[in-house]
């Protein structure tokens, strides 16, 4: 009797495993494969200083500090710029995972602007693949700076631009992603008649990892209207630098020959030429707060 009971216990032992096998074997058959979305395309919601395919998580604030300092051709008496200062203020907020918002205030033409960014397509892999991340821009902007000629019937209109931005990026590899933005900004009042009121123009911009924590980004936009046609003169907006992370911080160092943070100024308003050394100094500081878990 004993020897039958040691031979019965092990005989149920082995259909137990036998049969657990067979389950974990038909649970695999039946899963489902996950979708892998790509995260980090960018460190912030800015490459530089236009937008990045990024938003901000639903419940999290983004308060951003934007500085940029004179001309560095400016010479030792200007302190190479670092005696002038534009700075520009802005708060974004994640309404979903989906949906970003944010206003802002700024030195340039003492602007006040405001924004919505919704991404439409994540790249991803896995279950569902995807190439790219595409993200929806619009944008508006009010020029509060006095009236050049108050005595002239001015209308609150005129202050008034408009942006409309695609956003298409994708992460290469953990080290290296691009991004490319066709850009429309429509203008209610332009200095002259020759300067045209609606600009089209095409962004790029890039980041490769350097370590761990700082990366190399760069951004360009080429302006497809005739510059010609412009009262001053007009020149594409190139940004080189760096994004620090630091923590809850995200910390941008930049060169750039626009003055303007926002996208109806340095797109269609950078009177800067990299080969003149008309090159501004500035960083960008992006503190992250959770409001809401």
């Amino acid at each position: 009797m004993r020897k039958l009971s040691v031979f019965l216990l092990f005989y149920m032992c082995t259909c137990a495993l036998y049969s657990q096998d067979d389950l974990m074997d038909l649970l695999d058959q039946d899963s489902v494969p996950e979708i892998n979305y790509a995260t980090a395309t960018f460190k912030s919601t800015r490459i530089m200083n236009g937008h990045s395919v990024e938003r901000m998580p639903a419940g999290q604030l983004d308060f951003r500090i934007s500085h940029r300092f004179g001309l560095l051709s400016s010479g030792p008496y200007e302190f190479f710029g670092l005696d002038q200062s534009n700075v520009h203020f802005g708060l974004n907020y994640g309404i979903t995972d989906w949906l970003m918002i944010g206003i802002g205030r700024g030195t340039y033409e003492k602007t006040f602007d405001g924004f919505a960014k919704f991404t439409c397509l994540r790249q991803s892999s896995g279950a569902r693949v995807m190439p790219v991340s595409v993200s929806i821009l619009s944008s508006v902007a009010l020029k509060s700076v006095k009236w050049s000629d108050p005595e002239r019937e001015n209308y609150f209109s005129s202050r008034l631009s408009y942006v409309g931005q695609v956003l298409i990026a994708r992460k290469i590899s953990q080290g290296l992603s691009l991004q490319i933005t066709p850009s429309y900004v429509h203008r209610n009042l332009v200095p002259t008649e020759l300067d045209p009121n609606d600009l089209f123009a095409v962004g790029a911009g890039g980041r490769i990892k350097l370590t761990r924590r700082i990366s190399f980004n760069a951004e360009y936009y080429y302006l497809a209207n005739p510059k010609a046609r412009m009262s001053q003169q007009i020149y594409d907006p190139l940004s080189l630098g760096f994004d620090i992370e630091t923590g809850g911080h995200v910390f941008q160092l930049i060169f750039t020959n626009s003055l303007a943070m926002i996208e109806k100024g340095f797109i269609g308003e950078t009177t800067g030429n990299w080969l003149k050394g008309d090159i501004h100094f500035g960083f960008n500081i992006s503190r992250v707060f959770t409001l809401k878990e």
